[in-house]
């Protein structure tokens, strides 16, 4: 059995731009600080883990719990309202690759993103996916990826696999994947990778780098 995991925001949707601005937005609308949005200068590039690093560099510990809970809701409403003007678009076949994966009886597909999972869920929502009984985890389950990717590796029917793939468009994803020893495909152009697509409208490129 093959293990195939995918980010969501930059992945499988195309989402990071309007789901940045949405994120800083809230946390300015909380706490009143602007957040640096050099990704690349955080310890872990997830929304929980951001959020935590900001917090600390802000004296603000005092306030962790309420933070979090707040500037996930205040995140919530402000992607909400994004998505009832602009719908999300899924990264151009997406939708009917997860399908044929899940088709397979030698393939279990799972999700393991850096972003909450409420609002992972309504973009994925948005967009026209479908996850029900796929393997998920979020930062709302753990700060780190990897932790993230094991526990999403975790929650599958199977254990036992000869092969683990992560899709991903971000340097995180690929150092995340290297850490794990997963295979990584990179989505789109953000970095430089051997294996690499621009989206999935070629399922069978995405599939010789799986080597399947």
């Amino acid at each position: 059995m093959h293990l195939i995991m995918f980010d969501i925001d930059g992945t499988l949707i195309e989402s990071c731009d309007f789901d940045a601005d949405c994120y800083s937005e809230a946390i300015k609308n909380v706490t009143g600080h602007e957040l640096n949005t050099d990704w690349a200068s955080y310890k872990n590039i997830t929304d929980a883990g951001i959020l935590d690093e900001f917090i600390s560099e802000h004296d603000l510990t005092d306030q962790r719990d309420f933070l979090h809970k707040n500037v996930k809701e205040s995140f919530v409403q402000l992607v909400q309202a994004h998505l009832e003007v602009s719908p999300a678009r899924e990264v151009d076949g997406a939708i009917d690759f997860l399908r044929q994966l899940q088709l397979r009886t030698d393939v279990e597909v799972a999700i393991a993103t850096g972003g909450w999972e409420e609002t992972a869920r309504i973009k994925l929502h948005s967009a026209g996916f479908d996850i029900s009984g796929l393997a998920f985890a979020s930062s709302s389950d753990a700060i780190e990826r990897t932790k993230v990717m094991q526990l999403s590796e975790s929650r599958c029917s199977n254990t036992l696999f000869i092969s683990k793939t992560y899709f991903g468009d971000g340097v995180w994803d690929k150092q995340a994947s290297e850490n794990l020893s997963y295979n990584f495909i990179l989505v789109g152009n953000k970095l430089l990778h051997s294996k690499q697509i621009d989206n999935f409208q070629s399922p069978e490129a995405a599939l010789i780098h799986l080597g399947m």
